[in-house]
């Protein structure tokens, strides 16, 4: 009997076709699994903030939810330059811009707009006086749900401009 089954692996070219149907399902699995989806587009949902800092030099070029962010730190003015650009072929409802800096500190959000398919807004967001030496952004598309942005002038916000 152990013949029989041995022979069904074994039969003319076709030895490594169930060895590589199984690898390439639980690769997949394991790439969706870790959201290493390999899209420089990909939407990022349900995440405040992606956990990486970035130093005062570095530049931020992301797209999140159909909005690109390219954001940087000027020194000279002490605050974040940049735009968010609308990449889909639909209307982003509510687009707006955060900063997280190293010392807590949340900038924004910027005051939500409308963009329609391909308009970019320019975004300036004032920087705290207090020391900081890291920074990460993203955009937000929508309404929020939580309720975290619904009442700025309570919730410690730096409010931004988005001109």
């Amino acid at each position: 009997m152990a013949k029989k089954i041995t022979s069904i692996f074994h039969y003319g070219n076709l030895t490594l076709v169930p060895v590589v149907i199984i690898t390439i399902v639980l690769s997949a699995c394991s790439i969706i699994r870790n959201g290493d989806i390999p899209d420089e587009g990909r939407t990022i949902e349900n995440e405040e903030e992606s956990g990486t800092m970035l130093a005062l030099n570095d530049s931020h070029d992301q797209v999140r939810n159909g909005a690109r962010l390219i954001l940087e730190y000027d020194v000279q003015t002490n605050s974040f330059i940049g735009t968010v650009e609308n990449t889909t072929e639909n209307t982003l409802k509510l687009v707006r811009v955060e900063v997280h800096l190293s010392n807590g500190v949340e900038l924004g959000p910027t005051t939500p707009t409308d963009l329609d398919p391909g308009e970019s807004l320019d975004i300036s967001l004032s920087a705290t006086d207090e020391d900081f030496d890291g920074w990460s952004a993203h955009p937000e598309v929508g309404e929020t749900g939580s309720g975290e942005h619904d009442e700025e002038s309570e919730g410690g916000h730096n409010e931004g401009n988005s001109d």
